[in-house]
């Protein structure tokens, strides 16, 4: 994971169970967990416009966050799970698992792809279909990649970018045992809708050709 460790700064939050949870959710903070290791789990809580802003930055869950609790050692963590409101889609609650720099966990990791402006299937009207959007792999919690790079340059229509096409981080590897498919470059929609029109054209003037020798032989 590129530069430093991000601070996820959280209090210690007193009591567990509902009523604590809705005390605290009542106090603008978003209860939480912080669970896993060689500690017992910690009630936590966090302020409620810290935590989103963070999730609307992105890539909440694929990120390797310094956890500073006061009290108690900074330790990493990683969130495995956001409970949102069913209607209005705002954290509710959240789980944290602590980690050590090297352990593996699998996330999912954003795919980008560049230089579609050097794809010559692009320049001739195919069309970039992605198939993920980002990729699970088992990546050690110490150097999480922020992304996966695809290079378009040089594809052509029907072109396909599978997984082990891609050049992936040092020590990632994915946690799915086969070659599956990433994206392609497809032929344009009008490619072959206009093939199909240019045929139903030859039938139309071969039967109009049959119907009138068909009229000079009578």
């Amino acid at each position: 994971m590129a530069g430093e460790i991000p601070d996820l700064v959280a209090q210690e939050r007193a009591g567990t169970g509902k009523g604590a949870a809705r005390a605290a959710r009542r106090a603008g903070m978003v209860p939480g967990v912080v669970y896993g290791g060689d500690a017992d789990p910690i009630a936590i809580q966090i302020p409620f416009n810290d935590l989103l802003k963070k999730l609307k930055a992105g890539r909440f869950l694929a990120t390797l966050w310094n956890l500073k609790v006061e009290g108690h050692d900074d330790v990493r963590v990683i969130c495995r799970g956001v409970q949102r409101d069913v209607v209005k889609d705002l954290p509710t609650h959240l789980d944290l698992m602590r980690l050590r720099r090297t352990s593996r966990v699998n996330l999912h990791i954003p795919v980008e792809f560049l230089n579609e402006e050097e794809a010559p299937g692009i320049k001739k009207g195919g069309m970039l279909t992605v198939i993920r959007a980002d990729v699970e792999l088992n990546v050690v919690a110490g150097d999480i990649p922020e992304k996966i790079v695809v290079d378009l340059a040089g594809l052509e229509i029907g072109d396909t970018i599978t997984i082990s096409s891609v050049d992936l981080p040092a020590g990632a590897k994915p946690t799915i045992d086969r070659d599956f498919v990433i994206a392609n470059i497809a032929a344009p929609a009008t490619l072959g809708s206009g093939d199909d029109e240019e045929d139903e054209g030859e039938e139309v003037a071969a039967d109009e050709v049959e119907a009138t020798e068909v009229d000079q032989s009578e």
